[in-house]
């Protein structure tokens, strides 16, 4: 058998993809040498922070990726961490030679689809509406990114499963927090302490907000769902500011109260130039034993906003789901596993996929998109 070389082993090590980056260990310069002794191989690896919560993670990966091509051998990852210019050398190549902070999704031709979650009040289950829709497009094969952009009520990490986990950050660069297939970033996860009361106005919410969307290495994703505080207050203006091309979507219940102040959220959308691409009516009704539908909250809120904002508007502004109401669906949020997984198969965890698949069905392309490109010059 001939012996294993150093060129064998790197290139093993190109299929082993940091956890969180989503890009190979080699390419990120995290691998920092190779040692090849008869019977032990050595990876020097560095990690990005001293502290990196992943790390059994890559030192499993890397071992396994080099018994692929070196069985015969022991392992053994020697863990350092990277010096400062390391970091920023890295943070730079994953910006793309950037050192500036922007805004990807707001850049020309960004190919990300953004979705903000809004409603009118709170209570009618947008959190819930956001996390299941964006693990029925993970299931579809999307890359997903969620933001939880309400400030004062940030119930998304808990629903995941992943309150008590906070991002590694790398220099001024925060990683997202990778769960279930997306990854997830939210002002929760950037506190002290996770019983750390936020007490913010404008200006401070306005910067929360632009240090999530900016500050964040989020990578290629294919949608980006951003959860929004209830109402019509700063969040909201801010987006619209920020992300001009994002699209909104309602979320209400069927009794008229909520309704009405669900079609102010979407005429606030219409304000701030963004498109409202659909009405999601949520606790429609409940599925009783003897298949009858006992409506505890009225009928027809969605349906009313959805015509409105449609006359308002001058397109289709469509329903896009209604809800029942379902013991599973509110205990999967309390134990961090979402319907769209835990059954699948539900009433509401097939509303929820259908919703999603019509969202993410719609395109993608650049067509009709402002790219900023001027003549090179005149024939």
């Amino acid at each position: 058998m001939s012996a294993v070389t150093e060129e064998q082993v790197l290139e093993a090590l190109t299929k082993v993809i940091d956890p969180e980056i989503k890009r190979p260990i080699t390419e990120l310069g995290m691998v920092d040498g190779v040692v090849i002794e008869e019977a032990q191989i050595t990876v020097h690896l560095l990690l990005t922070v001293s502290g990196c919560p992943l790390k059994d993670t890559l030192n499993r990966d890397i071992t396994a990726a080099v018994a692929t091509v070196a069985p015969a051998h022991a392992v053994v990852v020697d863990m350092g961490v990277m010096t400062d210019e390391q970091r920023k050398s890295m943070q730079e190549m994953l910006r793309g030679g950037r050192t500036e902070k922007e805004i990807p999704f707001a850049q020309a031709g960004s190919l990300t689809k953004v979705y903000a979650i809004a409603s009118g009040k709170g209570g009618v289950g947008k959190s819930t509406v956001t996390v299941n829709l964006a693990l029925a497009m993970v299931k579809r094969g999307l890359k997903v990114g969620i933001i939880d952009a309400d400030i004062y009520g940030h119930s998304i990490p808990d629903m995941l499963g992943v309150g008590d986990l906070r991002p590694t950050q790398v220099e001024d660069m925060i990683m997202p927090v990778p769960v279930k297939g997306l990854k997830v970033i939210s002002i929760g996860m950037l506190k002290p302490r996770k019983d750390q009361v936020v007490a913010w106005r404008g200006p401070m919410l306005d910067r929360a907000l632009v240090q999530m969307l900016s500050d964040v290495y989020w990578g290629d994703l294919d949608a980006l769902l951003l959860d929004l505080p209830p109402g019509t207050g700063d969040v909201a203006i801010s987006l619209g500011q920020h992300l001009p091309n994002a699209e909104v979507l309602v979320v209400t219940t069927p009794q008229p109260a909520a309704a009405d102040i669900a079609e102010r959220a979407g005429t606030m959308a219409s304000m701030m130039h963004q498109r409202v691409v659909g009405v999601i009516e949520n606790m429609s009704y409940l599925q009783l034993p003897n298949g009858d539908r006992m409506e505890i909250f009225g009928s027809g809120g969605a349906a009313r906003v959805a015509e409105a904002l449609s006359a308002r508007f001058g397109y289709d502004v469509p329903m896009l789901g209604q809800i029942p109401l379902d013991q599973e669906l509110r205990e999967g949020g309390d134990i961090g596993n979402p319907i769209i997984e835990a059954d699948p198969e539900s009433v509401a965890a097939t509303i929820l996929q259908a919703a999603a698949d019509q969202l993410s069905g719609r395109s993608r392309g650049l067509a009709g998109m402002q790219l900023g490109l001027a003549p090179a010059g005149r024939l």
